[in-house]
């Protein structure tokens, strides 16, 4: 723990550093896989972000060892139908994709299945170097379900996708980096510290153009050329007179650091 903590569940804990805020998943003693309990609290964690005021930024990270082992497989074979599968999960995916700051997962040691599919809704993805992440659901009789199918070709194309979710293979974490996939690569023992430190590095850039970029980014894929050209301009225009906009000119003009309020 390197913050405050704002609030915890029985699954999942908030913690705040500054601007930044760090959702952090607690069943370590199960290598945090993902029962409906942690589907749930994750997803009130992550909303509760919003709540909080001034944060910037937010990471994902698993407590003790690893990021996640994916989906409790106990629960996947007892209750293959249950709301872990068909309903939890898809909250819980909706809420990262939903968050208005940018969002970084940090991904050590194990991010296989659910918890790829978890990452892909993440702005940002920083891999430990010796980690096992791969959508592998086809060796188990299924597919994956929660949203890989979708996003995955959004980021690496879809000849790519077909490769990874037919194959069941895990990615080499250096391949992952070269197609896109991840952003960074790092020591599995750095992952955390590193996925902070990029958090605290977008926390430094101005709040409103950060979330007005990536709303008009998120929208690039699902509107015509000419509606995100609209949109775009409309996002900008939300903050021409704010003090932010007026104070990132001022203090490059003056050669200094700008003072960003977020508003």
């Amino acid at each position: 723990m390197t913050g405050t903590v704002e609030r915890e569940w029985e699954f999942a804990r908030l913690e705040r550093e500054g601007h930044r805020a760090d959702v952090v998943i607690t069943r370590p003693e199960k290598r945090n896989a993902m029962n409906e309990g942690v589907l749930r609290d994750l997803t009130a964690a992550v909303e509760a972000v919003a709540d909080l005021e001034g944060v910037r930024a937010m990471v994902m990270l698993g407590d003790g060892p690893v990021f996640s082992a994916g989906m409790d497989l106990v629960m996947m074979r007892d209750r293959p139908d249950s709301g872990g599968s068909r309903r939890l999960f898809p909250d819980l995916l909706s809420a990262v994709e939903g968050t208005s700051v940018p969002t970084v997962a940090a991904i050590k040691r194990a991010g296989p299945a659910g918890a790829f599919e978890l990452s892909l809704p993440f702005d940002f993805r920083v891999l430990g170097s010796e980690a096992r992440y791969g959508v592998i659901e086809v060796q188990l009789g299924t597919f994956p379900h929660g949203g890989a199918t979708q996003r995955l070709p959004r980021l690496v194309g879809l000849s790519k996708a077909k490769e990874l979710v037919l194959t069941g293979e895990f990615i080499d974490p250096g391949e992952a980096l070269a197609c896109g996939l991840v952003h960074e690569v790092v020591p599995d023992a750095r992952v955390d510290a590193r996925a902070r430190e990029l958090a605290d590095e977008l926390c430094s850039n101005a709040p409103l153009g950060m979330t007005r970029a990536k709303r008009a980014l998120d929208a690039a894929f699902e509107t015509s050329l000419e509606e995100g050209l609209h949109l775009e301009r409309k996002l900008a225009a939300e903050i021409e007179d704010s003090h932010d906009y007026a104070e990132g000119f001022e203090a490059h003009l003056e050669g200094r650091e700008p003072e960003f309020e977020g508003q």
